[in-house]
């Protein structure tokens, strides 16, 4: 499995490419997309994506933790999580593309043979 990253300014060459706004332009707006959705988590509110999936701001509670060196107990403090759900589109995709990929490495290996 490949360990690719994929960047803001190859959202921003994607949205060049597939939209048609300027280099500049595209960058604009996947900043402002992304400030958005970081606006709207920090203010605790849920970010639903139509068939990607949903981002949550979850609150975790104050909790006894063991340093695994020690074994002495330690408290972890509440704090905020975030949490994201893929959608069952997005699970989809990303199976089948497995299933794709796996057919593919099979077919290469046969014909190699």
């Amino acid at each position: 499995m490949s360990q690719n990253t994929v960047t803001r300014a190859q959202l921003s060459e994607a949205v060049y490419q597939e939209v048609g706004l300027s280099r500049n332009e595209s960058a604009d707006l996947v900043e402002s997309v992304l400030e958005e959705i970081a606006d709207a988590l920090a203010r605790g509110e849920m970010v639903k994506i139509s068939s990607f999936g949903s981002f949550q701001v979850r609150q975790k509670g104050q909790r006894v933790g063991r340093n695994p060196k020690t074994g002495e107990e330690v408290p972890i403090l509440p704090r905020r999580v975030l949490v994201f759900r893929a959608s069952h589109v997005l699970k989809q995709r990303i199976n089948d593309g497995l299933a794709a990929a796996e057919a593919a490495a099979a077919a290469r290996v046969k014909a190699a043979s």
